[in-house]
């Protein structure tokens, strides 16, 4: 069963409480991450505005795995102070989209 990152950035503060979770449980140095938060905007799109903070996970992103099999929450969506992260089965990720409305996306490691 494959699982999936679910992010629902409309309501990420930026707080890049992510980042530092994972780069500390990885190991990273500064120019690495497994997450990393990016700013999209201020800027006008379609005559309205677009401001939002996008946690975008790179290819040393593995989910977690070792802490979810010893059953422990990834780190990413243990430390978001918005809740905006949910590691679930790939299945289960369409219809948690549909619940959760726009400004969701999927990260498929």
């Amino acid at each position: 069963m494959q699982d999936v990152m679910l992010i629902n950035y409309g309501f990420c503060t930026g707080c890049h409480s992510c980042e530092v979770s994972c780069r500390k449980e990885k190991g990273l140095p500064l120019d690495e991450w497994g997450i990393k938060v990016q700013q999209i905007g201020p800027e006008k799109l379609g005559g309205a505005w677009e401001f939002d903070y996008v946690p975008v996970p790179s290819r040393l992103c593995d989910l977690c795995s070792e802490r979810r099999t010893a059953g422990s929450k990834a780190l990413c969506e243990l430390h978001c102070l918005a809740n905006v992260i949910e590691v679930l089965p790939a299945e289960e990720a369409a219809k948690r989209m549909v619940e959760l409305g726009s400004k969701t996306a999927v990260f498929v490691p």
